[in-house]
């Protein structure tokens, strides 16, 4: 961008080119657009959080490649050491906006996992990409997979432990999910406990759990160390289902709109270059296992972004299911039905007493306009409705159109 053209685009020009959402506008004249008059970003420089996982990724790339700068904002993400640590960063607004857990956004903001704040999710950051690992003792003894495990837990009485991360959040949700639809009811039948994702292969080491739901790369990192062994993966649970989401407070939201829109639509564009191609992914990999992110071998990581699984048990395979940050547009959509998804689980486990209006919280908390803007600032395709069909590991399609019915509907819950 030269100070001549700057110069020549005129407040006029500008307005006009905001006006049509900057479609068909160069990369070099958007960035203008984004950075004067009256979409100017109210805050250039902005915290975002993260917790060391291969789904921070489009946060992180969206700082390291410079993609930010094209959007009027300066991006620093900022190494978090739990998930309770980025609730209450977001809370207080030492943090801007965070890589944090869908179900955490909605805890939040409905009182459910500690101080209560309007929330907002501004967009889904990655599909699939998360796992859950049982202890090689339990492997040993013909726990691989839900049915084993069931079968071992009926046998050998004693109290089973597992772990997830936050106790709203999505590995909390699709552990609870698993467990019972291998009719293990993770409040009766086991001890759950919350230990953050960097903490998880250390605990398993020392012995303190017998299994745990969390994000790569400690899943792979639990087969490389050789002690645990992958049981099933997430997207196994849930094809290409929502995990990590941009969140900020909806206070921060209603003061710098711009701001919101501008980085969702930097993050927005890094998911769609590490998606572009395997070169893009290795250089992502090779970024974000740096001790400033991850901190963890590259080959923990690279491998299970490719969609290259191995469950620790000598089976190797292509899952073409894999961690997915963009997909053409298909990952991001805040779709609707996702948030009250995550409501209906905490109504099943009892997190909640009440059926709330869920359609309500969902409409307050996940803010479509923001996305719409920004998806139309970086060409990407929006979905016609904001709510989607979802068939899960048991069968049951979940559409959001009676979430009442769905919460209801399940013979094992709290």
């Amino acid at each position: 961008m030269t100070d001549l053209l700057k110069t020549k685009l005129s407040r006029r020009a500008v307005l006009q080119a905001a006006a049509v959402g900057a479609v068909g506008v160069s990369p070099a004249l958007r960035s203008v657009v984004y950075a004067q008059g009256s979409d100017k970003p109210e805050k250039e420089e902005v915290k975002i959080g993260f917790i060391p996982l291969t789904d921070c990724a489009s946060v992180v790339m969206a700082s390291v490649l410079g993609i930010d700068k094209k959007y009027g904002v300066k991006i620093i993400p900022t190494k978090e050491a739990s998930w309770a640590g980025v609730r209450d960063k977001l809370v207080n607004g030492e943090l801007d906006f965070a890589h944090v857990l869908y179900g955490l956004v909605y805890g939040v903001h409905m009182g459910t996992s500690g101080p209560k704040k309007d929330m907002a999710v501004l967009m889904t950051l990655n599909n699939n990409g998360q796992a859950i690992t049982l202890s090689k003792k339990l492997a040993d003894k013909g726990a691989v997979d839900g049915a084993g495990l069931a079968k071992l837990m009926a046998a050998e009485k004693r109290e089973y432990t597992f772990a997830q991360t936050f106790p709203t959040g999505t590995h909390a949700m699709w552990l609870y999910y698993w467990l019972a639809a291998n009719g293990i009811n993770p409040m009766k039948d086991a001890k759950v406990i919350t230990v953050p994702p960097p903490q998880m292969v250390a605990n398993m080491r020392v012995g303190n759990m017998d299994g745990f739901c969390v994000g790569e790369p400690w899943g792979h990192r639990a087969i490389i160390d050789g002690i645990g062994v992958t049981a099933v993966t997430t997207q196994d649970i849930w094809k290409d289902h929502p995990e990590k989401v941009l969140g900020t407070s909806a206070e921060f939201v209603k003061k710098n709109p711009n701001t919101a829109r501008a980085v969702t639509a930097a993050i927005l564009e890094a998911g769609k270059w590490i998606d572009a191609s395997l070169g893009n992914k290795q250089k992502m990999a090779e970024t974000i296992a740096d001790k400033s992110y991850v901190n963890t071998s590259v080959d923990a990581i690279n491998q299970r972004i490719l969609g290259r699984y191995q469950n620790g048990m000598g089976k190797t395979w292509d899952d073409q299911n894999y961690m997915k940050f963009y997909n053409d547009g298909a990952v991001n959509f805040p779709y609707l039905s996702d948030g009250m998804w995550f409501i209906t689980q905490h109504k099943r486990w009892g997190l909640i007493k009440d059926h709330p209006d869920y359609l309500a919280i969902a409409k307050q908390i996940n803010h479509i306009d923001v996305y719409k803007q920004a998806a139309t600032a970086t060409k990407t395709p929006v979905p016609k409705e904001p709510m989607r069909n979802s068939k899960l590991l048991d069968g049951v399609v979940w559409d959001g159109k009676d979430p009442k019915k769905y919460a209801d509907s399940f013979k094992v819950h709290a």
